[in-house]
């Protein structure tokens, strides 16, 4: 893995003029809005950078960005990775190790969920500030070199209470409603039972989807500071739950990714 991080490193470094960001981002489902705000210096195909696995969905556009934002360099996933569409976990997070090795000092990540929490409703904002991972498997598992990180990795704080802190004052000063809460990630692709909504609830989840929390490890096991938001493009409420539709998933998330906005190039500048 080292050499397979080195290469890809010493590769986009050639393409953008060593290029030397501060901050990562991971744009999720819908939510590629952000890169507007970006003054971009650089674009590069996931399918053109080595060692780099493609986004196989038609909705993440699979871009690494690079570019300021707010007075910060940044480095930009505009599509993510999923454990459902076949990659391991290590595939899926292996972008992460690749912003650690570009210089990254801490590491945004913004999904779309579903809301588990009736006070949460679509087009809410939720910061993450704690999860549970029911996913099958777990990126640290198998040999891991010691220059990556700990056997062992501390998770008693995987998103780092003074970034939400000031993400938290922002969203009143820009007046955004935000919540905070658990977010549980599942592996997907099926949505879930009415039964397994209940069950996610009762095990303290306010949303659910089928990212993040590895990328989430990885940062932690890499010594990144972590923040993580979600849109709550859909409500998993078993009593009034109504087929999925991909369409309405889109639109909720188009919808409320400008609030999100608002705060990420607020908070950018701060950290």
């Amino acid at each position: 893995m080292l050499r397979a991080i080195e290469e890809t490193v010493e590769y986009i470094k050639r393409k953008t003029e060593n290029f030397k960001p501060e901050i990562g981002i991971i744009l999720g489902t819908g939510l590629g809005g952000l890169v507007k705000e970006i003054e971009v210096e650089h674009q590069l195909m996931y399918s053109n950078i080595p060692n780099f696995p493609i986004s196989t969905l038609e909705f993440h556009s699979g871009k690494l960005i690079l570019g300021t934002l707010n007075g910060k360099k940044i480095i930009a996933m505009q599509g993510r990775l999923h454990y459902y569409e076949g990659y391991s976990m290590q595939q899926i997070t292996f972008p992460v190790r690749v912003m650690k090795g570009l210089g990254i000092e801490s590491l945004i990540v913004s999904n779309a969920a579903g809301s588990l929490n009736p006070e949460f409703k679509k087009g809410d904002l939720m910061i993450i500030e704690d999860h549970i991972n029911l996913q099958p498997d777990n990126p640290l598992r198998g040999l891991i070199e010691s220059e990556l990180g700990p056997r062992f990795p501390d998770m008693s704080e995987p998103y780092k209470r003074s970034i939400i802190s000031k993400a938290i004052e922002i969203a009143k000063t820009v007046d955004v409603k935000c919540h905070k809460g658990v977010y549980v990630a599942v592996s997907g692709p099926n949505l879930e039972t009415k039964a397994e909504y209940k069950y996610l609830r009762l095990i303290g989840a306010d949303a659910v989807g089928m990212s993040t929390v590895p990328e989430v490890i990885v940062a932690n096991h890499a010594g990144l500071p972590v923040f993580a938001i979600s849109v709550l493009t859909d409500e998993g409420f078993p009593e009034e739950l109504k087929p999925f539709n991909l369409d309405e998933i889109l639109e909720a998330a188009a919808k409320a990714e400008p609030k999100m906005t608002k705060i990420l190039t607020q908070l950018i500048s701060e950290l």
